[in-house]
């Protein structure tokens, strides 16, 4: 699968271990940044990053900042984007399911980095359960 990863410089070093997880599980990453632990805002990378699931260029996204907060509320700006910011393997695997989610938001000062690779994981392997979820979603995306 075809995931785009995007931080800001308070999720760049979980990003990196994101990234590694990803790349293990033989996903192909798209990585718009940020490069370092430089201030930058967040807004610009979640923005270059929903823009590739927006032109089916990748079909899921991970986000990192210091919360998740940020990133998510950034994403949903988007009728396309479903994003979700989550901080437990339910939480992850409910949003797929019900709110079939395609940006997972993480924030890299909310949880250790073993709880967020287990997080990305549980996320990864769920589907959506489509039905009565589809017709609730249908309401406020395209």
């Amino acid at each position: 699968m075809k995931i785009v990863l995007g931080a800001d410089h308070g999720g760049f070093e979980l990003k990196q271990d994101v990234k590694n997880l990803l790349v293990k599980l033989q996903h192909e990453v798209v990585d718009v940044g940020c490069l370092s632990t430089a201030s930058v805002d967040y807004p610009d990378y979640a923005e270059k990053a929903v823009s590739h699931i927006i032109d089916d260029s990748c079909e899921l996204g991970i986000l990192i900042c210091g919360t998740g907060i940020g990133m998510a509320i950034t994403a949903n700006r988007h009728f396309e984007i479903r994003a979700a910011n989550c901080s437990s393997e339910f939480t992850a695997v409910m949003s797929r399911e019900h709110n079939n989610a395609n940006v997972l938001c993480l924030g890299a000062r909310a949880i250790d980095k073993d709880l967020a690779l287990t997080v990305v994981q549980a996320w990864l392997r769920s589907e959506f359960a489509g039905g009565r979820h589809q017709r609730r979603i249908a309401k406020f995306s395209r």
